[in-house]
Formats: C-alpha cells, structure tokens, sequence
C-alpha cells in the first residue's frame, strides 16, 4: 500500500485523479453487466417461444407466457401484444405506444453509457497534462541547476512526468472497450425488439375454429 501512495505521489495531482477515474470506470463496468444481466440482455428464448405461438394464433397463451417477464425482449414483446389486442388503440396508436415503451426500455439499458465515453475521453487528456506539467518542472529545475545539472535527475523527472500519460491510456483503453461491448449489446437487444415488434403488428390473424355439426 505504501508503494501504492508513492506511484501516486510521483505522478501529481493528475495520477490521483486518474486513479479515482480507474476507480468509477469499474464501478460502472460492473454495475452495467450487472443490470444487463437482470434486464435479460442475454437471453430471449422464451420470447422466441412466445413470438412463434403468437404468430401460430396461439395469442392467449403467447401473451401469458411473456406476463411478468422482466427481460427487456419479453417486456416489448408484451407490451406490443397487448397493444395490438387493445380495443381502445388503432394500429397507428398501438404502434406509436410500442415504440414509446421500447425507447424507455432502450434508455434504461444505454444508461450509465455516457460516464465511460466521458472517461475514455478525459483519461488521456488527464495524463498528457500531468505530463506536461511534470515535463515544466523537470526543465525548470534544469534551468535553476545551470551547468551542474544531472542528466540522470533530469531523465528521472521525465519518467515521473510520462507516468500520468501512461495511465490515462491504461484506464481509457479498458473503458472504451467495455464501451464498445456494451453498446453492442444494446444494439443487439433494440435489433431484437424491433422484429419482435414487426412480427407481433404483422403476424396473420389467427382463423376462427369451426364448430363440428352433428346430425
């Protein structure tokens, strides 16, 4: 721990920063696939299963087998659906509150998105000033020793100072990966949702079973 608080030390108030921002870049890292996964981002069986007695005119039990499923699949899947069985909404209407829910749905799963694109951005920006800040002092000190300046306290001085862009990188670059992965999943899941509502609002309408005469 000690030589932890020393690395830091050498880097300024830069590398402090940049360590906090290591810090939250985890944080949201974790706190995202931990809400993807309760969001269901990785599974959409039951709504494959679902869709496809809905489009067989099994509705009833299509419609109950998505109630109170919390994934974000079979939450849109549900809500269009319902929509498109509501006695009270035109297909235009139905269509405009499915689309409503699955942006609210896709905003809950982009959130916390714009943190990591911040830090992936400032990260870097953060170590390249601290290195110019220390790159200011070690010429400084150059200039105050004269001719009796050290080549080898002067080379330390730099590496000091090249510490806060080296760990700008290295907490930038794992963040805008994670950034990456999640919006494709993001993109995949709205990918999903969107046939999920094409083939509710276009699935035939199921024909009406004849009654058997007898005699």
């Amino acid at each position: 721990m000690q030589g932890l608080f020393t690395f830091l030390e050498r880097g300024g108030i830069a590398l402090w920063v940049i360590a906090v921002l290591s810090v939250l870049t985890l944080a949201i890292i974790l706190w995202k696939v931990w809400r993807l996964w309760r969001m269901g981002a990785w599974s959409g069986a039951r709504t494959e299963a679902a869709l496809g007695d809905w489009c067989n005119g099994r509705r009833d039990k299509a419609v109950n087998a998505l109630a109170g499923q919390a994934s974000l699949r079979a939450t849109l899947a549900h809500a269009a659906m319902c929509n498109h069985r509501s006695e009270w909404l035109s297909d235009a209407e139905a269509r405009e509150e499915t689309t409503r829910v699955a942006k609210a749905l896709l905003r809950d799963a982009r959130s916390g998105l714009r943190a990591l694109e911040l830090i992936a951005t400032i990260a870097p920006l953060i170590g390249l000033l601290g290195t110019v800040l220390g790159m200011i002092a070690a010429f400084q000190a150059l200039q105050t020793s004269g001719n009796q300046a050290d080549p080898s306290v002067l080379a330390g001085g730099i590496w000091e100072a090249l510490l806060t862009t080296a760990a700008g990188m290295a907490v930038a670059i794992p963040a805008s990966m994670a950034l990456t992965w999640i919006e494709s999943i993001a993109d995949r899941v709205q990918a999903d949702m969107e046939d999920a509502a094409t083939r509710v609002f276009t699935a035939p309408a199921p024909t009406p079973k004849l009654k058997a005469r007898h005699g």
